[in-house]
């Protein structure tokens, strides 16, 4: 038997720290998505001389396709919305300028269905573009969602310890 196992999407921690917050937990995040990270291709095109036959008149157009510049998602965080600004705070002083100052890292870690650290994605230099709040409905008690969506430099995956592979 082996130790391979498929992961499920239920078991998760999503670290995010955010500066200027006293509490505890700023958010309990129900959903992560939008985690990629994607590789441009460049098609390079050249004619060169082909003899087919008896005459070598024409040539050929032959394509190459190159790897380019790699590029991270943005990535979207739902989460149970609490008492804490944090969150808008974060969105707030980006709107204002600030945005340098604002850039955090953070980590999305999946577990196995014992507990153990089975995956690790670290994403750095995010900083969030939209913030959005559930609809709202008298007859409702469905739990009142907050939505960040983070624009995000770098996307990768890391041995569970941190370490790049």
């Amino acid at each position: 038997m082996s130790d391979y196992e498929v992961l499920t999407t239920a078991r998760f921690y999503l670290e995010l720290k955010l500066q200027g917050s006293d509490d505890r937990i700023d958010g309990y995040f129900m959903e992560c998505r939008g985690f990629a990270r994607e590789q441009d291709v460049i098609e390079h095109c050249e004619v060169v001389p082909q003899k087919w036959g008896k005459s070598a008149e024409k040539g050929r157009v032959v394509r190459t396709k190159m790897p380019g510049n790699s590029k991270s998602s943005n990535i979207t965080l739902r989460m149970g919305m609490t008492i804490s600004p944090t969150t808008w705070k974060w969105f707030k002083s980006v709107e204002e300028g600030e945005w340098s100052k604002q850039l955090r890292d953070g980590s999305l870690t999946v577990y196995q269905q014992d507990g153990e650290m089975a995956a690790r994605f670290d994403f750095i230099g995010a900083w969030p573009v939209k913030y959005k709040i559930g609809d709202v409905k008298a007859d409702s008690s469905d739990f009142q969602i907050e939505e960040v969506e983070l624009a995000v430099d770098e996307f990768k995956r890391v041995e569970p310890t941190g370490q790049d592979y």
